[in-house]
């Protein structure tokens, strides 16, 4: 491995810890939000005033600024399998702090990752030397990555405009896709950000060129865009099927797009290929296997008299027929319930 790879893979390694626990940190903040307002799923921004969730924000920055600087040094297809390495994280972290039980098989499951990660480790390309953010511009503006966004777009904006609102909560592969399809583009538009600051670093500026403020700002809308549907993904589905679900989907299109746009397999061996192919098969089983085992997330009450006295929720749901609604469960019957409830 080149001492650019093992840069980019050290990094890798690192940004992976953090995400995974900025997933359960960020969970929690979540829960503590919908306890007291309406959830992030229907529209709640509760989660905001929360501070345990902007810990788990802070968190996972740190964690994607050093995934930021592992892109600059080694290729795609090198550092965004590596994410898998947060879903151990999550995984075990969720096993402990949010009593998400996780079982033996999910511990092979988690060994898999492992093992795949390795593989693809150890037959990563060489990262290809780019000299300015042009060269950079010139590789997004093929036609067959352009043809890659166009669809990417058409996609995203058919999940968001109507897939979504229906079936978004019962759904996961809605909100998980839309930050996968926009995660790809990230991913290409923050790497060329990268290197356009490497090279700035290194004494050629590249902030005169308007394509590398093209680049950021594709980065921040994208990134912004993602942060919103993680979170709605977050708070109506278990975290241990989330982290998997949206490992194998944004890894999938983020080495799909870097093919296109970076041609990352361009003089590799067939065996190289296969090797790392067969590391990224093995990961996603190991994935397939963690959620799987993972217990989900148990339905919302809808019952909302609960919170105030079961034996009135009883009442009222015994109670629900039309015809004897308005002759037995009136305000006075319920006063009296509640009453006896308390002085019990």
């Amino acid at each position: 491995m080149s001492s650019s790879n093992l840069t980019g893979f050290v990094l890798a390694v690192l940004s992976s810890a953090f995400i995974g626990s900025s997933f359960i940190i960020k969970k929690k903040g979540l829960q503590l939000a919908s306890a007291n307002g309406p959830r992030a799923s229907v529209g709640g921004y509760g989660y905001l005033l929360q501070p345990l969730w902007w810990v788990g924000m802070i968190t996972m920055i740190v964690g994607e600024i050093a995934n930021f600087v592992a892109y600059i040094y080694a290729p795609a297809v090198l550092v965004t399998p590596l994410g898998a390495l947060s879903i151990i994280v999550s995984a075990v972290l969720a096993h402990f702090l949010l009593k998400e039980k996780l079982q033996k098989m999910g511990m092979l499951g988690c060994l898999l990752c492992i093992v795949g990660s390795t593989v693809i480790v150890l037959h990563a390309p060489e990262e290809k030397s780019l000299s300015s953010v042009q060269e950079i511009w010139e590789l997004a503006i093929q036609p067959a990555f352009l043809s890659y966004t166009a669809s990417a777009i058409a996609v995203t904006l058919f999940l968001v405009l109507y897939c979504a609102p229906r079936h978004g909560q019962t759904n996961i592969l809605v909100y998980t896709g839309i930050c996968s399809i926009v995660g790809s583009l990230t991913v290409m538009s923050v790497k060329a950000v990268g290197i356009a600051i490497k090279l700035t670093l290194e004494g050629a500026n590249q902030a005169f060129h308007f394509q590398a403020w093209v680049f950021a700002m594709v980065s921040v809308t994208c990134i912004i865009v993602q942060l919103n549907y993680l979170n709605m993904a977050l708070d109506n589905f278990n975290t241990a099927v989330v982290s998997p679900i949206y490992y194998a989907l944004f890894t999938s299109f983020t080495i799909l797009a870097s093919a296109i746009m970076f041609k990352d397999y361009s003089g590799q061996s067939i065996s190289s290929i296969a090797s790392e192919l067969c590391g990224f098969i093995t990961i996603l089983s190991g994935t397939t296997i963690l959620h799987s085992t993972r217990e989900p997330d148990p339905p919302v009450v809808a019952d909302l008299y609960t919170p105030l006295s079961p034996k009135v929720s009883w009442y009222i749901q015994g109670n629900s027929e039309p015809w004897k609604q308005e002759e037995d469960v009136s305000p006075l019957n319920l006063i009296a319930i509640i009453r006896q409830d308390h002085f019990k």
